[in-house]
């Protein structure tokens, strides 16, 4: 299984930025597709996370801000990010948790988004 993630980059306080994440491999019956950050010496953090049923979940420092979205035909997920703050600088990472009766989960490999002017 692997999960390929994009979008990251620099961007000014107020800008947006858009993060894709694709998952390949032997993945079947995905159970939620997210997206975690972790900033310089900082514990890693949910972001937001999508089922495969459409139910989202956000931290509630994003709310507002950042809409997370799928496409189930093709294992990816998307995280909009608007309205982007100095404190959302970080290395976001894909996630995928998927399984019936075995459950697995993978990390992608991480994505830095930097908001600075």
């Amino acid at each position: 299984v692997q999960l390929q993630a994009s979008g990251g980059g620099l961007v000014q306080p107020g800008g947006s930025l858009r993060l894709s994440c694709a998952a390949s491999g032997s993945i079947f019956s995905i159970n939620t597709m997210g997206w975690y950050r972790q900033a310089p010496g900082k514990q890693r953090e949910l972001v937001a996370t999508i089922t495969s049923g459409g139910s989202t979940n956000y931290a509630d420092s994003v709310k507002g801000r950042f809409t997370i979205s799928g496409d189930n035909a093709k294992n990816t997920v998307y995280l909009q990010m608007n309205s982007l703050k100095p404190e959302d600088t970080a290395v976001y990472y894909c996630n995928v948790k998927f399984g019936i009766l075995v459950k697995y989960e993978y990390w992608g490999q991480g994505t830095q988004v930097t908001v600075s002017s």
